[in-house]
């Protein structure tokens, strides 16, 4: 990244920023750089999350690809000044292909001291800070352990500071504004979007749509905003603090229509979708629950789309309506995060029980119980899988990236309508959070989903009459037959009891239930009929090490195997979306390299699948930490994961050689 800009003093390390002194008549300059990373970060309640979204959504405009990561606390309103308040968002955006939202930021905005002390480990030494100098008095340099104003000592001598009055500066801006001073502050960070839209040379137009959509009933705030934002981009034209202004070309991308969308909003609209190419009603039964509620509120706006969304007493509420919609023939929804899916296991046992289809999304956080409500994990796997009574599998499969929530929601309920299967969706809060661009489909390229319902009789009673058996199976798929309530002669018992083979009627027989058991899970393993085999990328054949992942490590070992490659270190990659079950040609993958590493935000509960079931003993690599993995930390587990084959190559020579010199 070129290094060049605004003034710094000389005993701060070059930065990305860092020029020669300019005056007002020196003029100013645009230069290129190839990718930024830049961090929000500043009290809950000043609007670090809405800021970093108009940003991003001007990257998008421009062409960009990009990555976000949203970071908040799960308190509405966290102790103001202190570090647990410390809400930020990061953008990392480039004129390449992105694959995660950045390790580290080159730019940290800090409104106030917390954010500061909270971000400043993440930012390297020469990085470029831009603090809100009004927010740093005693009291708030107290609250977080600050016994001096590190904006007026040497304790930030190694990153280039911009020390900057944006409070005082926005309250001068809006001074003919008739608002009290709590209002005009609250509108320092469109003072500070603008500053930053300058320095990047995003547009502003965006924005000002945005807070006119927003603040359309109350002109006075809607003007005073636009003011502000433009306060802070003409600051920046103005001011010598910055001499450099910077672009970022568009990354090359395939041509059509994008957007930039969340993981949640993905999947709101795969769900959408999906029903629609299967000509079925959506219901939604939901319990809102952080970070799975904005599939909700997408939905909820859907409702012209043949979409209807119930928001439930509670978590059981939530996915009894689903699977009663089911029943009724729609395409029967219910979302949540990990506690909630514990809540709904007895019904989604039901779900296999009575063989209908169900989807229920699982937006992972960090756990047990409460936990880490607004951050991210991947620990609900085994809860997936096993987290029922009795013998009851069902479909599991994962998205990989925020715009892959679409397609997996997709696949979900392609799997759920075809094999009469209850299916979990697993996604996590940093997908459901997380941004980044969508290539709009057109919805002819779409699958179909086409379902067709039982219309009539399937059997004969004793008396050689027509009668509807409801556990008569596809030959290929081993499904039952869906029929709608109300069809005439196709009238049949429902409930948890088992059901006798065939006929549904309940049954206690050992031999029947022992039948109906291996059955459901027969069903359940012919869905690797219909998936696609493993992919593996080994680009030069030669990879001893394979590098498996899931869900959203997709990102993190995308950019570590990028970066192992151009140090010319050979290493395999593949990705598995489908878990349960897993693609036919798993095992041979697995045993076509010497080494397998697995990379996970739990305690290893993939690697423990893959161990019991293929009896492969994986390189387990984890952590629990809340956030996503760093393409850096992987970098280094890899290189040593390779490394560690050539020791073994080399104590198996010398153990030759000394075997050949004893003989």
């Amino acid at each position: 990244m070129a290094r060049t800009g605004a003034p710094a003093p000389a005993r701060r390390a070059p930065t990305q920023m860092e020029a020669t002194p300019v005056s007002l008549s020196t003029p100013k300059t645009t230069e290129q750089l190839d990718r930024v990373v830049i961090r929000f970060a500043g009290d809950s309640g000043d609007g670090m999350q809405l800021t970093g979204d108009r940003f991003t959504s001007a990257t998008a405009v421009l062409g960009n690809d990009l990555s976000t990561l949203p970071n908040f606390p799960a308190e509405i309103r966290a102790p103001q000044g202190t570090l647990p308040g410390v809400s930020s968002f990061q953008l990392h955006f480039a004129d390449h292909d992105v694959l995660t939202p950045g390790d580290s930021p080159n730019v940290l905005v800090a409104m106030n001291p917390a954010a500061l002390a909270a971000n400043l480990r993440d930012l390297p030494r020469g990085g470029v800070i831009i603090a809100d100098a009004d927010a740093f008095g005693k009291r708030a340099l107290a609250k977080v352990g600050y016994a001096e104003n590190p904006l007026e000592d040497d304790a930030l001598e190694s990153w280039h500071v911009h020390a900057l009055p944006l409070t005082s500066m926005t309250v001068t801006a809006l001074a003919d504004f008739d608002l009290t001073r709590k209002e005009k502050e609250r509108a320092k960070n469109m003072f500070a979007l603008g500053l930053l839209s300058w320095l990047y040379t995003r547009p502003l137009e965006g924005t000002r749509a945005f807070l006119r959509a927003k603040f359309a009933k109350k002109s006075e705030l809607l003007a005073a905003n636009i003011t502000a934002l433009d306060a802070g981009y003409h600051y920046g034209e103005t001011t010598e603090d910055f001499a450099v202004s910077y672009e970022i070309a568009p990354a090359p991308m395939p041509p059509g229509r994008y957007r930039n969308i969340t993981g949640n909003t993905a999947t709101a609209y795969g769900l959408a979708t999906a029903a629609y190419r299967s000509g079925l009603p959506l219901v939604l039964g939901s319990y809102p629950i952080t970070p799975a509620s904005d599939i909700l509120h997408t939905l909820a706006g859907l409702k012209r789309y043949g979409v209807t969304t119930v928001q439930a007493e509670d978590e059981i509420a939530g996915i009894g309506i689903a699977l009663g919609a089911s029943f009724g023939g729609a395409l029967g929804v219910t979302t949540t995060s990990g506690p909630g899916l514990a809540l709904k296991s007895e019904i989604i046992g039901l779900g296999v029980s009575v063989e209908l289809p169900l989807i229920v999304v699982d937006v992972q956080r960090g756990g047990p119980s409460t936990g880490l409500p607004t951050k991210t994990e991947q620990a609900d796997l085994l809860q997936a899988m096993f987290g029922r009574n009795g013998e009851a599998p069902v479909g599991v499969i994962a998205a990989s990236s925020p715009s892959d929530c679409f397609d997996a929601a997709l696949e979900a309920v392609r799997i759920a309508t075809t094999y009469r299967t209850p299916v979990i969706l697993l996604s996590d809060g940093y997908l459901a959070n997380g941004s980044e661009p969508w290539r709009i489909p057109d919805v002819a390229d779409l699958p179909r989903l086409d379902v067709e319902f039982a219309t009539e009789p399937n059997a004969t009673d004793a008396k050689g009459n027509p009668t509807f058996h409801p556990f008569v199976r596809d030959e290929q798929t081993l499904a039952r037959p869906w029929a709608v309530p109300g069809t005439a002669g196709l009238e049949h018992r429902i409930g948890g009891i088992e059901k006798a083979d065939g006929t549904g009627n309940i049954s206690y027989d050992p031999d029947n239930h022992d039948r109906m058991t291996r059955l459901r899970a027969e069903k359940i393993e012919r869905i690797a009929d219909t998936i696609d085999d493993l992919q593996v990328d080994d680009p030069r054949g030669d990879a001893d090490v394979l590098v498996l992942g899931w869900g959203s490590t997709y990102g993190p070992i995308s950019a570590a195997v990028r970066s192992l490659r151009a140090s010319g270190i050979p290493i395999a990659q593949a990705h598995l979306r489908h878990l349960n079950p897993m693609p036919r040609n798993t095992a041979d993958v697995l045993c076509a390299y010497r080494k397998v590493v697995v990379p996970e935000m739990n305690l290893g509960q993939l690697a423990l699948l893959l161990r019991g079931r293929f009896l492969v003993d994986v390189q387990s690599h984890t952590a629990v930490r809340g956030l996503p993995f760093t393409s850096t930390e992987l970098v280094d587990v890899l290189a040593a994961a390779v490394a560690s084959l050539d020791e073994d190559d080399l104590d198996s020579s010398a153990t030759t050689i000394q075997e050949g010199a004893s003989a």
